[in-house]
């Protein structure tokens, strides 16, 4: 089954009041016009059409080259559907229109409407039924039950104001007809706008078909302020949770995990309270993730154990049984099988062999205010606490660093290596020190 898809995004998202256009606000990690293309394409769209309003270069240059029209005019739905004509073109098929602020609908269900239009009907909308209707525009049914036509809100009747069944926006139309109705289109109304919905009305009257498919009132919820972003991310959130969980990953307290949409978590995985995974993660089967640790861009291999109160950074790579523990942040790193580093660790730029151990309080130190450097760390290696590791630098395989040194030259593979002063004792001083002191104390001096 294959359909085009015409995605309206010429909104003006005055209500976001944001410097950032509307349509590429993020839900659980991805633009909301992502959303309705990947959804598109996952149902089988062959072809996806973007609308957008004069001055929209940001959606434009986001959009790379994919193909879009414009919306000269602010003139409603219908409007903005009619400036896709050249691009959608009038062949047999189907066209789905939906929309650029709608990011949570399901692939399932524009398949369904595709399928609908494939089996014969003209049209078939999007129906929901909210707990209160006020707002929606009404799907009004014949006598029959076939969809006559759609009436907003503003324009209701008191009889059709008490209609539950609502009008969800996304719908689904055979192309040959999709911009002949529109042509038959009027701004006689409220808001001297043209409906898209208007062409309920007219195929019903032309003898086509209009029928509906009734979906949960979420796949249609709408964004346009910043409340409605955080519902939405709310309702992807408990979604995503509930894949998660499904899939075999123990959420101790999931409604305080938040999740990217992209992020592959294997079976077996157990993730504690207050746990944030960002984009492109992938958690390999049987690790633990402990309570307030942020991971993006991380990939983990099989029973990791990570935190409490880590953060891994984009390009973290951890092989199989790598610990990184409370207060480590790591970014750009790869840790080889078995490596460890259990607390207060910064490791940035390194590759750090199997078996090797990271004590407590080391750095990379791997930019000079000018350049990002390198440091190896080879298998087996034991670095002490407190320890600086001034990049590029090559610590060898078994080679073992002394507690609070600063390496700033390669140590040799099975090498011991210490930098730091001599220790001086002064035996006695101490006691001397306290007694001069609360001298000067009493002088008050």
């Amino acid at each position: 089954m294959s359909f085009t898809a015409i995605i309206l995004a010429a909104g003006k998202g005055t209500r976001m009041n944001s410097a950032l256009p509307k349509p590429l606000h993020r839900v659980g990690g991805h633009a909301m016009l992502a959303w309705s293309m990947d959804t598109a394409r996952l149902a089988g769209a062959e072809r996806i059409v973007t609308v957008l309003a004069p001055g929209s270069e940001d959606i434009q240059e986001w959009l790379d080259g994919a193909p879009f029209a414009i919306q000269e005019d602010q003139l409603g739905t219908g409007n903005a559907v009619a400036a896709a004509r050249d691009a959608v073109g009038h062949e047999d098929g189907v066209a789905i229109v939906m929309f650029a602020d709608t990011p949570l609908v399901s692939a399932d269900s524009l398949k369904h409407l595709a399928k609908g239009v494939e089996a014969g009907a003209g049209i078939v909308v999007v129906g929901f039924r909210p707990d209160d209707p006020s707002g929606y525009g009404r799907l009004v049914e014949d006598a029959d039950g076939i969809i006559s036509r759609i009436v907003e809100d503003k324009e209701c009747s008191p009889a059709e104001r008490a209609i539950g069944l609502c009008n969800g926006g996304i719908m689904a139309v055979s192309r040959s007809s999709l911009f002949t109705w529109l042509d038959r289109v009027t701004n006689d109304n409220a808001k001297s706008e043209y409906y898209l919905t208007d062409i309920i009305a007219i195929a019903h009257a032309d003898g086509a078909t209009v029928r509906h498919v009734v979906i949960d009132e979420t796949e249609v919820m709408g964004v346009n302020d910043r409340r409605d972003l955080a519902v939405a991310e709310a309702a992807l959130q408990a979604r995503l949770r509930q894949t998660a969980m499904e899939s075999g990953v123990t959420m101790i307290a999931p409604e305080t995990v938040f999740l990217s949409a992209d992020a592959v978590i294997e079976r077996d995985v157990v993730i504690e309270p207050h746990v944030v995974i960002g984009a492109g993660c992938h958690i390999g089967e049987g690790s633990i993730i402990h309570a307030f640790s942020h991971l993006e861009g991380a990939r983990l291999g099989t029973c990791c154990v990570i935190g409490p109160y880590a953060r891994l950074r984009p390009g973290t790579e951890a092989a199989d049984g790598v610990k990184i523990g409370n207060f480590v942040e790591v970014k750009k790193a790869r840790l080889g099988d078995g490596a460890k580093a259990n607390h207060l660790t910064y490791l940035g730029d390194a590759e750090i062999g199997a078996g090797a151990n990271v004590g407590a309080g080391t750095i990379t130190c791997n930019y000079d205010g000018f350049g990002k450097y390198k440091t190896l760390i080879g298998e087996g290696a034991f670095i002490g606490s407190n320890s600086a590791l001034v990049a590029p630098v090559n610590i060898g395989a078994g080679a073992i660093i002394g507690a609070g040194s600063t390496i700033t030259s390669d140590v040799e593979p099975d090498s011991i290596a210490v930098e730091r002063g001599d220790t001086r004792n002064k035996p006695g001083g101490a006691a001397r020190f306290r007694s001069l002191k609360s001298k000067a104390k009493q002088r008050g001096t």
